[in-house]
C-alpha cells in the first residue's frame, strides 16, 4: 500500500489532464489515470492507467473501486475530463446539451460521488474541479459549454461547504484558452441557422487563433497541481489571461466588461 499522495487524473490521454498526471509523478505522488479506451491508450510514464467513461456509472464504480483495492485510499481526485461545443443556443439540439452536461457536469459527479466514501472514512481528501474562465464569464456561441462550467462552479461551492466536516476541501481551477486537442477540435452544433452565420464564423475564428496561440497545458496543469496539493483556496486561475479576465470581471463594471469580451472576439 503506497505512503504516497494517492491522486486520480481523469482524461488524462491528452491536453491538461495529461499534463497534470505528469507533474504529479514528479512531485512524487502515486498517480493514476482515466482514460477511455485502455488499448488505445498512449502509455505515461510513472502514471497508471485506468479504463473509465466518466459518462457511464457502472465505469466509474468500477475503475474507483480499482484503485482503492491498489493504492488503499485515495487522497486527491481531479475532474478533468470534458468536452466543449460552438454553436448559437438556438442551434443547440437538447440532445447535444444533454451529452454535453453528461460529461462536464455528470461525469464530475459520479466520479466524486465514487470517491467520497473513502474520502470520508479516511476523513481527508482534497477534489479538484477544472472549470473554465466561461465559468464566471460567458461568451456567445459557447452558451452551453459556459452554463456547464457555470454549474461546475455552483456544485463545487456548494459541496465544499459539505464535506469540509470530514477533513475534505473542494477547489476551483479556471483556466482560460490552451493549446489542447479538446479546445483545437470543438465540434459544433449541428443544427446551423443563417442568421447565425455571419457572427459565429467570426467567434469561431476568433477562438481558433486564440487556441493557436494559447500557452502549452504545462500552466494549467502546474495550478492544478497547487490546487491539490497546496493551501486551500476556492478558486485558482492560471497565470497570464485566465487571472486578468478573474480581475476584471470582480473590479469591473459589466459594461466595459461585455464591450471588451465582444471586441475580443471580433464582434466589436
Amino acid at each position: 500500500m503506497s505512503k504516497s499522495t494517492v491522486v486520480v487524473v481523469t482524461g488524462v490521454s491528452s491536453g491538461i489532464g495529461r499534463a497534470a498526471a505528469e507533474k504529479f509523478t514528479k512531485r512524487g505522488c502515486h498517480v493514476f489515470g482515466t482514460v477511455r479506451g485502455i488499448t488505445t491508450a498512449k502509455p505515461l510514464p510513472g502514471v497508471e492507467l485506468i479504463e473509465m467513461d466518466v459518462r457511464d456509472d457502472a465505469s466509474v464504480q468500477r475503475a474507483i473501486q480499482s484503485i482503492v483495492l491498489q493504492a488503499g485510499r485515495i487522497d486527491v481526485l481531479v475532474n478533468n475530463a470534458g468536452m466543449n461545443m460552438i454553436g448559437a443556443v438556438e442551434e443547440t439540439t437538447t440532445s447535444e446539451a444533454a451529452s454535453l452536461f453528461d460529461t462536464n457536469v455528470f461525469g464530475l459527479l459520479r466520479t466524486t460521488q465514487a470517491a467520497l466514501p473513502h474520502m470520508r472514512a479516511q476523513r481527508h481528501g482534497r477534489i479538484v474541479n477544472v472549470s473554465s474562465v466561461l465559468g464566471f464569464l460567458p461568451a456567445p456561441y459557447m452558451g452551453l459549454y459556459s452554463a456547464s462550467k457555470h454549474a461546475v462552479e455552483g456544485l463545487s461551492e456548494t459541496l465544499d461547504h459539505e464535506v469540509r466536516q470530514f477533513g475534505i476541501r473542494v477547489t476551483l481551477v479556471e483556466p482560460s484558452y490552451t493549446r489542447t486537442n479538446l479546445e483545437a477540435s470543438s465540434p459544433h452544433a449541428k443544427s446551423r441557422i443563417a442568421d447565425y452565420d455571419r457572427e459565429r464564423d467570426l467567434v469561431s475564428r476568433a477562438l481558433a487563433d486564440s487556441v493557436n496561440g494559447a500557452p502549452e497545458p504545462s500552466e494549467v496543469a502546474h495550478t492544478i497541481v497547487e490546487a491539490a496539493l497546496g493551501a486551500w483556496r476556492m478558486r485558482r486561475t492560471p497565470a497570464g489571461q485566465a487571472s486578468l479576465l478573474s480581475k476584471l470581471r470582480r473590479f469591473m463594471p459589466a459594461g466595459p466588461v461585455d464591450a471588451s469580451l465582444r471586441k475580443a472576439i471580433g464582434l466589436g
